[in-house]
């Protein structure tokens, strides 16, 4: 299945990696999103665990070797042409892990990647949902027990 104009949704993970009241961003290099900052992660292989695929994207794209804490958010990430068709659709699973080793570093699906302190991300032009999956990932640690899935909107089927 290719990932523009897919026949159905594409399974995605992110990791929210915490540490010393940072947070790792990536600076995405391929479409959809080329260009802006976003949690590192990617799509789940046939065959992968979420926790595996999380576990490897991680790796792959910023150096770090992680172990997954625990699931975060589920959410939609649409993506929307011109014409009103869906060029790329995600169900992205987000999973605060926390670093184990490694050093980080960009790799070739990334332009870029940082350990962002919490006061700057404001400076970051991040979406409201990965906005969203980091207060909740942070929440978390603070002890905090924010719903995994929030329902934005009540929707109907129509017979």
């Amino acid at each position: 299945m290719t990932r523009d104009y897919p026949d159905r949704p594409i399974v995605g993970v992110a990791a929210v990696v915490i540490e010393d009241d940072r947070v790792v961003l990536v600076r995405r290099g391929r479409p959809p999103a080329y260009g802006e900052w976003s949690l590192p992660g990617g799509a789940v292989e046939s065959g992968e665990t979420l926790e595996e695929a999380v576990v490897r994207e991680v790796a792959e794209e910023i150096g770090f070797n992680v172990e997954v804490v625990e699931l975060v958010a589920v959410l939609d990430r649409i993506f929307w042409d011109q014409e009103g068709g869906v060029q790329y659709h995600y169900v992205l699973m987000d999973f605060l892990c926390r670093k184990i080793g490694g050093k980080l570093q960009a790799s070739s699906d990334a332009i870029s990647c940082s350990q962002v302190p919490f006061p700057a991300l404001a400076q970051y032009n991040l979406t409201e949902e990965t906005r969203g999956v980091i207060s909740k990932a942070y929440q978390r640690l603070s002890g905090g027990s924010p719903p995994i899935y929030a329902v934005k909107k009540a929707t109907s089927i129509q017979s």
